[in-house]
């Protein structure tokens, strides 16, 4: 008979932290995995990637899923639910069963992932919306709508002196690039990539303040435009911008407003975009790691000082970046 010792009560704690930490290794390694695998090619990132390089080929990564359990995949990071106008709506579906169903907010196909065996929508909340009953149409063996509420939000105002006069009034030629590049900022917010989970837990994209939250309510030299549509990070020029999940470039291009920007997909119609940058480190089609350096801070574009406008959109709704990020303590 073999004695088996009994841990020391004083190590439990030790044994749980590297318990957590081999998880989180492997739950990154899965996932970068995956992606590779979707993929079908090389991974063109850092070295907590390279499956390729340092691992032979997608077969080795093909062991690396085969190997860690299922149920290490049933549990993912979901945004925080704030039903309210710019917000995220996580709504759980009457769906069983592995067959993921199809869910429509708005004639919009919205994101549905599987969390510890159930089956949630994860939908995005335009600015527009009016608070009351909203519903999330949803495609499965049969065709049900299920409701759910929006709460009123009131945004601040925020008041800007633009020197730029044309950035606030943009002359003839102006307003016909702005038309040309609203196309292609609008198709890359529209871009859907059809994988099966997706962890939507984001890392601050650079290290920085919090200038401009989401949502302001903006005048520029006391005109009324758009609602703010994203997170402005105040930061030097030249600060290193990161990936804040894993994903894949999708577009990159200097813009009228936007200035050198660069739009991540992060799959089923979760996109980001950065704006403002000084300098642009990647390209279209490059794979991404989290943290990532995908760029360096900077004044293109509309802006009064250097900083980095970061939007985070669902079903092609600009909703609140913090509701991504984790709970500051």
């Amino acid at each position: 008979m073999i004695d088996i010792p009994i841990l020391n009560q004083n190590i439990l704690p030790v044994v749980h932290i590297a318990a957590s930490l081999a998880r989180r290794l492997f739950l990154s390694i899965f996932k970068q995995a995956q992606l590779f695998c979707q993929q079908g090619k090389p991974t063109q990132v850092d070295g907590r990637i390279f499956l390729r390089n340092r691992y032979g080929n997608s077969l080795w990564a093909f062991f690396w899923l085969t190997l860690i359990p299922v149920s290490a995949t049933n549990s993912i990071e979901l945004p925080r639910a704030s039903s309210v106008p710019g917000g995220v709506a996580v709504i759980e579906l009457p769906a069983t069963g592995k067959q993921r169903p199809e869910a429509w907010y708005r004639d919009r196909k919205v994101m549905v992932v599987n969390n510890a065996d159930h089956w949630y929508a994860v939908i995005g909340i335009p600015l527009s919306a009016k608070p009351g009953k909203h519903a999330v149409t949803v495609k499965g063996a049969t065709k049900k709508k299920i409701a759910f509420p929006v709460s009123e939000k009131k945004y601040r105002e925020q008041h800007l002196t633009i020197k730029n006069k044309r950035m606030v009034n943009p002359n003839a030629d102006d307003l016909k690039r702005i038309r040309r590049e609203k196309k292609e900022i609008v198709d890359a917010f529209n871009h859907w990539r059809d994988i099966q989970q997706i962890d939507a837990r984001f890392i601050l994209p650079v290290d920085g303040p919090m200038s401009s939250p989401f949502g302001l309510r903006r005048f520029f030299n006391q005109q009324p435009r758009r609602p703010h549509s994203g997170l402005d990070i105040a930061a030097p020029k030249g600060s290193p911008v990161h990936a804040p999940a894993i994903g894949i470039v999708i577009a990159t291009g200097n813009y009228f407003f936007n200035g050198n920007t660069v739009f991540i997909d992060h799959g089923q119609g979760l996109i980001t975009m950065y704006c403002h940058m000084d300098h642009i480190d990647v390209n279209k089609g490059d794979v991404l790691a989290e943290g990532q350096m995908i760029g360096t801070v900077g004044m293109t574009g509309r802006v009064t000082g250097a900083h980095l406008h970061w939007s985070v959109s669902l079903n092609n709704t600009r909703v609140d970046p913090e509701l991504f990020l984790p709970v500051s303590k």
